[in-house]
């Protein structure tokens, strides 16, 4: 079954470095059911992702500078991988604290690959069940997560995945996880 975003606006928190395919993929997948994506980083003008950990990608254009970014704006977050990407920004506290702001406000986030780092720095993983590149998983756990090695893991409106390979079942469970909206039980 088909789910319907019309009249939701999805966040997508990039920066230079982005995995391509983990941008571009669910980005299209909200499109389709009717979201409105917006582009938000830490940069101006725009943004150059990666194929892998070598080979420069496309470049996409911003849409709105974290400075201005609040995620009441927002119905939903994304956070694409790559590693260059997440390392830059998961030390960004803007970043981090338009990431607490949809915990703080229970609604739904769902990150990729590397894109967990931003998760373990803004203090919301403890406890909670997450997956993630297999390279991030010593890191959640000493962050208190329970992580596990699946396709696609949901707990209470946070949806997690390993790496491209499972973007499928990834983009499938964020846009249930979006169409749901708000978790009473997701908590900073």
């Amino acid at each position: 079954m088909t789910q319907n975003l019309n009249g939701h606006t999805i966040a997508f928190v990039a920066t230079n470095g982005v995995e391509q395919v983990e941008l571009t993929s669910p980005w299209d997948a909200v499109k389709n059911a009717g979201a409105t994506p917006v582009l938000v980083s830490d940069k101006t003008g725009s943004i150059t992702a990666m194929q892998g950990d070598w080979d420069h990608g496309d470049s996409f254009t911003v849409d709105r500078h974290i400075s201005e970014a609040k995620a009441e704006d927002f119905d939903s977050l994304v956070l694409p991988g790559g590693t260059l990407n997440a390392d830059t920004l998961r030390t960004n506290e803007d970043v981090l604290n338009f990431v607490r702001g949809f915990f703080s406000a229970k609604k739904p986030v769902a990150s990729i690959c590397h894109g967990p780092w931003l998760l373990i720095n803004a203090g919301v993983v403890e406890g909670r069940k997450v997956t993630s590149v297999d390279k991030v998983s010593i890191d959640l756990k000493n962050a208190g997560a329970n992580w596990v090695d699946q396709e696609v893991v949901v707990d209470n409106g946070l949806t997690t995945s390993r790496n491209p390979g499972d973007l499928d079942a990834f983009n499938a469970k964020l846009i249930e996880e979006a169409a749901e909206g708000k978790h009473r039980q997701q908590t900073t």
